[in-house]
């Protein structure tokens, strides 16, 4: 039983803190997702932006429409209406994401970095292959793919989306960040740090575990590709997201449609409401059925 109850805090003169609790979860982010639904359907005059992280929102408002203890007041009253979040219809698209993974690129990149990292001599892949108990990086790459991820929030810098996998507690796999930080990471690469995973939307430094790479963008600030046309960066909180392992002539390809502006990602619209992912296995076979066969 979860009695944390929700802190409430301003900082500065724009900005209302939500905090729904300290433990990061299924419930907690299905519980936000319904919040930040409400608070936007509402329209609450005066809320110029709603920013949800992994376990609470964040708020910025103008205390010139609307003051303080109004705006906390309403927010109060919005988190108490959802009781039966659960039962609460999200909208989502089913996305098919094709990795790359155990590629020469992010490898020999980690390798550059062995004096950063908890292991000298192992990959980023087969280090984390080797601590969540799988006997090959084989076995390790087809739990990553075995179940779909949720993406939680989109953020941190433009377009990385945090991805969630659709697996009991037991079955997560979680990893811990380098001891120091790269300096460099390619743009694509896929990522995983903790329990949740995403894709570096540009080259920069990081920390987090690196096992491969994404043959398609999510960030795009030229919008050249059809699914960037409405906004420069792909990724949205609720998609749905289906890895898969390809090869390395699968990867050229893919690339050269992204260079020429043709590709576009394999989607489907998808409802769904919160208790059914927690029946994994058969909500992982409901979303690979309707991407695929439908």
């Amino acid at each position: 039983m979860n009695l944390f109850k929700t802190r409430y805090s301003f900082g500065g003169d724009e900005f209302l803190f939500m905090e729904l609790s300290e433990a990061f979860d299924l419930e907690n982010i299905f519980k936000i997702f319904c919040i930040k639904k409400e608070i936007k359907e509402k329209k609450i005059e005066g809320i110029y932006d709603v920013c949800a992280g992994n376990a609470s929102i964040l708020i910025r408002f103008n205390p010139d429409v609307i003051v303080p203890d109004v705006i906390e007041n309403q927010l109060r009253q919005i988190e108490e209406s959802i009781v039966n979040y659960e039962d609460i219809v999200i909208n989502s698209r089913l996305v098919e994401i094709p990795i790359f993974f155990n590629d020469p690129w992010t490898t020999e990149t980690c390798m550059k970095f062995r004096d950063r990292h908890q292991s000298q001599t192992l990959t980023d892949i087969e280090y984390c292959a080797q601590i969540n108990g799988f006997d090959s990086v084989e076995s390790f790459v087809g739990a990553i793919t075995g179940n779909p991820h949720l993406c939680i929030n989109v953020g941190f810098v433009p377009g990385l989306p945090w991805c969630y996998q659709l697996v009991p507690k037991e079955k997560q796999i979680e990893v811990p960040k380098y001891l120091r930080p790269r300096t460099f990471t390619y743009e694509r690469t896929y990522f995983y740090a903790g329990v949740v995973s995403g894709f570096y939307p540009a080259e920069g430094t990081g920390g987090a575990q690196i096992f491969g790479i994404s043959a398609t963008p999510v960030f795009d600030r030229q919008q050249k590709l059809l699914d960037f046309k409405d906004n420069i960066v792909f990724p949205k909180p609720g998609d749905i997201y289906n890895f898969r392992s390809i090869t390395r002539e699968e990867y050229d390809a893919i690339r050269i449609d992204v260079e020429n502006g043709t590709f576009e990602y394999y989607k489907k619209d998808f409802q769904f409401v919160p208790k059914d992912v927690y029946a994994f296995e058969e909500f992982s076979t409901k979303v690979k059925r309707r991407l695929y066969n439908d």
